[in-house]
């Protein structure tokens, strides 16, 4: 009740309910484990904020849509992470810091659903264009998460530069469809956000920013497959395509 007042008193009760958890968690938790907990406490947060937001009937709706896809997609990523490859778990894996461009990108998809909200609120109320980007989300972050765990130990966060002992050429599950699916769960995903939250600038930006990254990512990376599997990889590389649209992956010359 008294973070739902409205006003001075609503805002003031938030930062000392913001603030009493912070603290009952440095209290809790060693130094490590407190900036794990307080990561999950954050994304939990905003995914509560999320449900509150979605539940209501205001222009917010879709934004709460969209807050509970953001925070759900970071915290599975560790989540999954843990338990399919705890050696290579940190706080990277949150993804929170994945680099100043995504944060960028967030950030002006913020801006211009604002902007758009109150000079063109009509165009944030298309349910059917935001339930469609909902699908797009839900069926990327699945695809991703189902693609991290069958991969398994093989799975990280970063292009690995030297074959480990237990590094094996998964081909199976989500792996039959596409070479990358995890890059095709999380371009679908991005994408879908902006199509949720009705942003037509985002949508091209995303498509646009998100299809330069996975291309330059995906040779990077067939570049150290193919030389830590060789004919086994080409052979694999002939038969599934990598999932992205126009993205053949890395050309070899002959």
């Amino acid at each position: 009740a008294l973070l739902a007042a409205p006003g001075l008193r609503g805002r003031l009760a938030l930062a000392l309910h913001v603030a009493g958890v912070n603290a009952a968690l440095l209290l809790l938790y060693p130094r490590p484990l407190y900036k794990i907990a307080v990561r999950a406490c954050f994304l939990g947060f905003a995914f509560g904020c999320g449900v509150l937001l979605s539940a209501g009937r205001s222009a917010w709706r879709h934004f709460g849509w969209y807050m509970c896809s953001l925070s759900l997609f970071h915290y599975s990523e560790y989540l999954v992470t843990a338990i399919n490859n705890p050696r290579s778990l940190s706080l990277d894996s949150f993804l929170l810091n994945h680099s100043f461009e995504y944060n960028l990108a967030a950030l002006s998809s913020w801006v211009e659903f604002t902007l758009e909200k109150l000079l063109f609120p009509e165009l944030k109320q298309i349910t059917w264009l935001s339930t469609m980007g909902l699908l797009m989300v839900i069926f990327g972050d699945c695809l991703r998460k189902a693609a991290m765990l069958t991969a398994g130990s093989n799975f990280n966060h970063i292009v690995q530069n030297e074959k480990s002992d237990t590094h094996t050429l998964v081909t199976s599950g989500v792996y039959g469809w596409f070479r990358h699916p995890s890059y095709v769960g999380w371009f679908y995903w991005s994408i879908g956000t902006q199509v949720l939250l009705c942003n037509p600038i985002c949508v091209v930006g995303y498509a646009l920013a998100s299809w330069r990254f996975f291309r330059e990512r995906i040779e990077e990376e067939e570049i150290t497959l193919i030389h830590f599997f060789g004919e086994e990889y080409l052979e694999y590389k002939r038969k599934v395509p990598s999932g992205l649209p126009f993205i053949k992956g890395v050309k070899l010359e002959l």
